[in-house]
């Protein structure tokens, strides 16, 4: 991006998450500007342009791209709209910013990135948690040897979503929204779990339908064994009244514990010490030199530092890849009762194709 420049934004869709993304330009204003949405739906479209100062509203994301040349596309629609929604946008030389999941599968992720060139455009996703300073802050004491070596770990997203909440046509499908709360919510804590532990290596899972009348799970519980030898548990559930998103890591020194609901700050981050270790290191661990608290606006920095550098952005690529297939080994193990490595689920396996393990509209 040219000095002064403003990044010209589209946001396409317009419900409930796109606020998500409007604030967080909002609280860039001095380097991006909406200019234009996208929606099927007149009524909402208006109403989010209007929001947006003079943005135009648009109901095809083709003329969209053609008028107003957007350099960056914000996609905030159901998952099965993101592969040619992303490929359209990045082959109109526009840079990408797309909620989560990505996509369907990971072979619908290889198909999106393809599109990307050398130096950009390419597509990054919305993996806000680990926007936090905190958990920067996290991945500095462990990377500095000061918390020793990470050995337990527990990751929980157990929200509550009703029957009203799957009335929406979209939800609880394979072939619409991709998978269940593993896919759907799930996956920001995950993310979050492999940011501050690194690559995992194996897992092992269940997956159950207990109260929701859906295709996919409400609910998965995983073991899981990463390269450094930590072992995990991890539990998605969109079936637990007193909802909470907890990240528990037990090291050699201290215990680390986070715990939130949609977003943090230092405040909701918890040092417990060994008995041996002595306050004055503690008091450091428990207070950060900075308190960013995890959010849209705090993951959309680096993405327009990427672009002013015409480097790959964090989350995009294979660092946004890494979630998606820890997904794709979590309900591979559920549906064969095995443990899944890392690396193995590659074209012509057929939960590379599908969380589900089938094509995409195969009943079953």
């Amino acid at each position: 991006m040219g000095e002064g420049k403003r990044l010209r934004v589209a946001v396409v869709g317009t419900g409930a998450i796109a606020e998500s993304h409007r604030i967080a330009f909002e609280a860039h204003r001095e380097d991006v500007e909406i200019v234009a949405a996208a929606d099927l739906d007149e009524v909402r479209v208006a109403a989010f342009c209007a929001g947006a100062g003079d943005a135009q509203p648009y109901h095809d994301l083709g003329t969209l791209l053609a008028e107003q040349e957007p350099d960056l596309v914000s996609i905030c629609t159901p998952p099965s709209l993101h592969v040619e929604q992303t490929k359209q946008a990045l082959e109109s030389g526009a840079w990408v910013w797309c909620e989560k999941p990505p996509c369907r599968s990971l072979a619908e992720y290889d198909e999106m990135t393809v599109a990307e060139r050398e130096g950009g455009p390419y597509a990054a996703f919305v993996y806000q948690q680990r926007s936090g300073s905190a958990a920067a802050h996290f991945r500095e004491l462990l990377a500095g040897g000061e918390l020793g070596r990470p050995l337990v770990a527990h990751c929980q997203t157990t929200w509550y979503r009703d029957a009203a909440y799957y009335a929406v046509p979209w939800r609880g499908h394979w072939e619409t929204e991709g998978g269940g709360p593993a896919m759907g919510h799930g996956i920001h804590q995950m993310d979050l779990l492999l940011h501050l532990l690194g690559d995992w290596a194996e897992v092992r899972a269940m997956t159950a339908r207990l109260v929701h009348d859906v295709e996919t799970e409400d609910v998965s519980t995983a073991l899981v064994r990463f390269e450094s030898g930590a072992l995990a548990t991890v539990v998605n559930s969109v079936l637990s009244p007193d909802e909470v998103s907890r990240i528990r890591i037990d090291c050699e020194l201290a215990t680390a514990e986070l715990t939130h609901l949609y977003g943090y700050g230092a405040k909701d981050w918890r040092y417990t010490p060994a008995p041996h270790v002595d306050e004055d290191v503690v008091e450091r661990w428990r207070t950060p030199a900075d308190d960013v608290g995890s959010s849209h606006a705090a993951a959309l920095t680096p993405l327009l530092a990427a672009y002013r550098a015409g480097r790959r952005p964090p989350c995009s690529g294979d660092d946004g890849r890494r979630v998606l297939e820890f997904v794709a080994a979590l309900y591979k193990s559920a549906a064969t009762g095995a443990g899944v490595r890392r690396g193995e689920i590659g074209p012509g396996d057929p939960f590379h194709l599908s969380m589900a393990g089938k094509r995409t509209g195969e009943r079953g």
